[in-house]
């Protein structure tokens, strides 16, 4: 699959721009490779979106404006 159509799915299964997809920077991933989201390699292109959900969840339940959280 070429770096074109996986953002091309990736727009059509999220709603989201072209353009927006290609800023986020998509990669396919190897699926016997394991990544470990605490290893300094991985930098800021790991996003737990299950911890990014229960703390979006948390937030709401608290009354608390819903702002990103850098960690």
């Amino acid at each position: 699959m070429r770096q074109a159509d996986l953002n091309r799915a990736v727009a059509l299964a999220t709603g989201e721009s072209m353009s927006t997809v290609k800023r986020l920077g998509f990669l396919l991933a190897e699926p016997e490779e394991v990544i470990d989201p605490e290893a300094e390699e991985s930098g800021p292109y790991i996003i737990d979106w299950d911890e990014l959900e229960a703390n979006r969840l948390n937030s709401e339940r608290q009354g608390a404006r819903h702002e990103p959280v850098v960690g």
